[in-house]
Parts: structure tokens; C-alpha cells; sequence
């Protein structure tokens, strides 16, 4: 992981960012506008911080729930050994509902985010998908009743 020293971003390239933090669809005519700059200077500024991995792309933010994944969980996962670690993470990877994938310290080894539609569905997924992966002794599974709170950090 490369860190990118603050020299390499001033004030300008914070408040862009806090700006596109907020809504990442604010044209750079507007973020021009609220920065008292040029569009190209924002356009310039984007690249660098694109260039500098600073930012990764865009998304979506959808509404799961109203797409029909009514459980999103959090499974805590024990691997075997360290050698399993890399073919779990190959085999996590193949399978749509996990959304999240950490590696941790603490109790597991490796810790997902999961989005099902239903209870059924999950129980499916832990049973014939996670639970079968080799290298995975075990999971404890916790389901999240409600998200107060979900933002970007704050800059």
C-alpha cells in the first residue's frame, strides 16, 4: 500500500473531495463554482488524485432492500491455516452475496459482509457455499437488524 504524503494535496484537493464526498455526481462546472476556480483546474486536480489512486472510480448506492435482499449479515470466519488464505479469499470472491471481505485481527481470520434476500437464503449460502470452502473451519454469523448510520469519512 502506497500512503501519499499531505504535501501532495493542498486545501483545494480537500474541499474537492468533501464536495464529491457529499454527492459524487456535482459536475466540475459546480465544484468549479463553490471553489471559486476553473473548470479545468478541477478537471486537473481529478486527474491527479485519480493518477495518485486517491480516487478509485464512482458507484452506485443502491437500495438493497427494495431490490429484495432483505438480510445483510456479518460472518466471521476461521481459516485453517495461513496457507489456506489466499484460496479462501479466490473462492469468497466468486460468490455474489458476500458485498465485503476483510482481513482482520481479533477472534477471525477474515470477516465479510453478506446481502441475502431472505433467511432461507442465507442459511443456503452458509451451508452450501461458504461452509464448503476448503480451508474454512468454521463461521459465526451475526445479522445486522438496522444501519443507523452509513457515510463516507469525513475529511
Amino acid at each position: 500500500m502506497t500512503f501519499i504524503s499531505t504535501s501532495q494535496l493542498d486545501e483545494l484537493d480537500l474541499q474537492i473531495l468533501d464536495i464529491l464526498i457529499k454527492d459524487s455526481r456535482t459536475p466540475y462546472l459546480e465544484i468549479a463554482r463553490i471553489c471559486h476556480v476553473s473548470g479545468g483546474t478541477i478537471h486537473v486536480r481529478m486527474k491527479k488524485m485519480e493518477d495518485l489512486g486517491i480516487i478509485k472510480g464512482t458507484k452506485i448506492l443502491l437500495d438493497m432492500p427494495k431490490l429484495g435482499y432483505d438480510v445483510c449479515c456479518f460472518v466471521g470466519i476461521y481459516i485453517d491455516k495461513a496457507s489456506s488464505y489466499t484460496k479462501v479469499i479466490e473462492q469468497m470472491s466468486s460468490i455474489k452475496e458476500v458485498v465485503e471481505l476483510h482481513y482482520t485481527t481479533g477472534d477471525y481470520s477474515v470477516f465479510a459482509k453478506v446481502l441475502c434476500k431472505n433467511i432461507s437464503d442465507l442459511q443456503d449460502l452458509l451451508m452450501n457455499s461458504i461452509n464448503t470452502i476448503d480451508g474454512i473451519q468454521r463461521t459465526n454469523t451475526f445479522v445486522s437488524l438496522s444501519q443507523p448510520i452509513d457515510r463516507n469519512v469525513q475529511l
